[in-house]
């Protein structure tokens, strides 16, 4: 069995209102991954994700295009210590 990773994700460009939370929380339920996700005031999306490394791949992968109608510009990750999420949920 893997090690639990996780990672703090920051995602720019035309990303809220155009359900970026609810995508990434279907995407994370789908592959198993723990966590949360946010809008910012400043019209960022941000995410801490965690749980294996692959599946926490995937929704990192999946957040660089989004659902339809979001235009991601940038995506930041960085790597963080897990907090021992149970669940995912929008905050």
């Amino acid at each position: 069995m893997s090690a639990l990773v996780a990672r703090n994700v920051v995602i720019c460009g035309r990303v809220q209102g155009v359900f970026f939370r609810d995508g990434m929380r279907r995407e994370a339920m789908r592959h198993g991954v723990s966590g949360w996700v946010r809008n910012r005031p400043d019209g960022t999306v941000q995410a801490h994700l965690e749980g294996p490394p692959d599946a926490v791949a995937a929704v990192v992968l999946w957040a660089r295009t989004g659902p339809p109608g979001a235009e991601v510009e940038d995506l930041r990750v960085t790597v963080v210590e897990p907090e021992g999420e149970e669940r995912f949920f929008v905050r």
